[in-house]
C-alpha cells in the first residue's frame, strides 16, 4: 500500500501538519487581542470543529511519523530533510498552538524595551500604550504576574523582534517563528555532524513533539537545545572554547543547559590525567560564565536572571512526578501539603544531580559516549524536575537521537514524544481527555517496542523495506 511507503508517508504526514494549521485557526492560543481577522475566537461549534480537525491531523501526524522510523530503522534510504520541509510549510503562518508562552516572551520583549524591570514583575506591569501590551493580554494565568525564567539573550532577541514589529501580535508571532525555524535548521545541522544520519533527523527534527510546541508554539527551549546540540558538535571537534561559548548563549536562554558544559568538560579531561581533569572542570564554565556575564551586562537587564531559576516550580504541572507525591502526601499527611510539596521537588533535584554526576563519570571512565550521557542526564532531570512540560522531553530527546537514536532508549523517547503530543490542546489547556490519549498511545508504544525492537540497516532490514517502498 503507499501509505506504507515513505513517499506515503511524506504525503501522510504533511496532510496531517496541514490539518493541525487549519483546525489551529480556530482552536489554536489565539490571541485576545490584536489577532486581525483570522486569528481571532470563533463560535463554539466551530471551535469544536477545529479541535477536531487539530487532533485528527496530529494523528496523522504521528503515525506517518511512527511509520517513517520504522522504515529508517529496517535500513530505508531517504531524503529526511525533503519530509522535513513538507511537515514543517503548513504550520510557518499558523496561529500559536498548544500553548500561550509565546505571548509571554512578546510581552517581556516589550517589558524590556519600555526599560521595566523583567525579573521583579510580569507582563502584567506594560500598559495600553507599551508595545507588547496586547500580548500580555493573552498571557495564561499565572505567567501574569511571573517575572521571566529566562535568560537576558534570549530577552534581547524578543526585545528585537517586538522593536521591529511594533509589538503587533501577527507580526510578532510570525518573527519569533522565524527563530523557531532557525533552532530547527541549527538542530538538523548538529544532528548530521554528529553522526545522527536520517534516522537521528528522524527522531530530532521530524519529532511532532518538536515540530508543535517549537515550530507550532514557538517554545525557546527550541533554541536552548539548538545551541546546546552546536556547542556539543564543536567540542567534539576540539573547539571545545567556541562550543562553552554557544553553551553559555544557550544558558542565557534556559539554565539548564549548563549540564552540557560538565560533559564537554569530560571530553576535555578524558585521557589528560590530572591536568585535564582539572582543565574540564574549570575551563568550560569558565568560558561560559563570562558569556552569562556578558549577556547580562550588555543587555541591561542585569543579573536577576539569577533569583527567577525557581519561580517556575511554585506552578504545579500534573507531568512532575516529584510535584505530584508530594502534593498527594501531603494532603494525606498534613493540612498544608505545600512544605511536603517543596520537600519532594528538592529531593528530585539532588538524585537528578546524583544521576547526572554518575554519567558523567562513566563518560569520563569511558564507559558511555559523552554526548549520550548529556541526553540521558537532561532526560533525567526533566523526569525529576519540580515542573515539567511535555515539550521538556525535548531537551534529552534531540541529544540522544544525535547518538543512538536506534537505541532502546531511543526508541522509548519517541513513544514518549508521540505521547505527551496529546496532553494539551490546540489552545493550551490539558483536558482530562489528552491524558487519557497520551496514556493510551504510551501503553501501546511500549508493548510495540516490547515485541518488536527495531532491526539495524543489515541486509534483512534492507528486504524488509522493499515491499513498504
Amino acid at each position: 500500500m503507499w501509505v506504507l511507503s515513505a513517499s506515503g508517508c511524506r504525503r501522510l504526514g504533511t496532510g496531517g501538519s496541514l490539518a493541525v494549521a487549519v483546525g489551529g485557526y480556530a482552536a489554536g492560543t489565539l490571541p485576545v487581542l490584536g489577532g486581525g481577522p483570522l486569528w481571532q475566537p470563533r463560535g463554539s461549534a466551530l471551535t469544536v470543529a477545529g479541535a477536531v480537525l487539530a487532533y485528527l491531523g496530529l494523528t496523522l501526524l504521528v503515525a506517518a511519523w511512527w511509520r517513517y522510523g520504522v522504515l529508517l530503522a529496517r535500513g530505508l534510504r531517504d531524503g529526511v530533510l525533503t519530509t522535513l520541509a513538507c511537515w514543517t510549510a503548513p504550520l510557518l503562518l499558523a496561529p500559536p498552538l498548544h500553548s500561550a508562552d509565546v505571548y509571554s516572551y512578546i510581552a517581556q520583549g516589550g517589558m524590556v524595551l519600555s526599560g521595566h524591570d523583567v525579573y521583579g514583575a510580569g507582563p502584567s506591569v506594560l500598559g495600553p500604550g507599551d508595545p507588547g501590551a496586547d500580548a500580555a493580554a493573552s498571557v495564561g494565568g499565572n505567567w501574569t504576574h511571573t517575572p521571566a525564567p529566562y535568560g537576558p539573550a534570549f530577552l534581547l532577541l524578543a526585545a528585537a523582534v517586538v522593536k521591529a514589529t511594533g509589538g503587533a501580535i501577527v507580526p510578532s508571532v510570525l518573527g519569533l517563528r522565524l527563530v523557531a525555524l532557525a533552532a530547527l535548521a541549527l538542530i538538523a545541522w548538529a544532528v548530521r555532524g554528529l553522526g545522527g544520519g536520517e534516522g537521528g533527523l528522524w527522531l530530532a527534527a521530524l519529532n511532532p513533539l518538536l515540530l508543535v510546541h517549537v515550530v507550532g508554539g514557538m517554545h525557546n527551549d527550541g533554541l536552548m537545545i539548538g545551541l546546546v546540540l552546536g556547542g556539543v558538535l564543536l567540542a567534539t571537534r576540539g573547539r571545545w572554547v567556541l562550543g562553552s561559548v554557544l553553551v553559555g548563549l544557550a544558558m542565557m536562554v534556559k539554565s539548564p543547559a549548563a549540564v552540557a558544559l560538565l560533559f564537554i568538560g569530560v571530553m576535555i579531561a578524558r585521557g589528560g590525567g590530572a591536568r585535564g581533569l582539572l582543565k574540564g572542570l574549570v575551563l568550560p564554565g569558565a568560558v561560559a560564565g563570562a558569556v552569562a556575564a556578558g549577556a547580562s551586562v550588555l543587555a541591561g537587564t542585569g543579573f536577576g536572571w539569577l533569583r527567577t531559576q525557581g519561580v517556575a516550580g511554585a506552578i504545579h504541572t500534573p507531568l512532575s512526578l516529584t510535584s505530584d507525591l508530594g502534593l498527594g502526601l501531603g494532603v494525606l499527611l498534613t493540612g498544608d501539603p505545600d512544605p511536603v510539596r517543596g520537600v519532594f521537588q528538592k529531593l528530585g533535584l539532588a538524585v537528578s544531580l546524583a544521576v547526572i554526576a554518575g554519567l558523567a563519570w562513566r563518560a569520563y571512565r569511558g564507559r558511555i559516549d559523552p554526548v549520550l550521557g548529556l541526553g540521558l542526564s537532561l532526560v533525567a532531570l526533566v523526569v525529576l524536575s519540580p515542573m515539567v512540560q511535555p515539550w521538556y522531553l525535548l531537551w534529552g530527546t534531540v541529544v540522544v537521537a544525535a547518538v543512538a537514536w536506534r537505541s532502546r532508549a531511543g526508541q522509548v523517547l519517541a513513544v514518549l514524544s508521540a505521547a505527551l503530543v496529546y496532553e494539551t490542546q490546540p489552545s493550551g489547556h490539558t483536558p482530562w481527555y489528552g491524558f487519557v490519549l497520551a496514556g493510551l498511545v504510551l501503553v501501546l508504544g511500549l508493548l510495540w517496542v516490547r515485541r518488536e525492537p527495531w532491526v539495524g540497516g543489515t541486509a534483512e532490514g534492507a528486504a524488509l523495506v522493499g515491499a513498504g517502498r
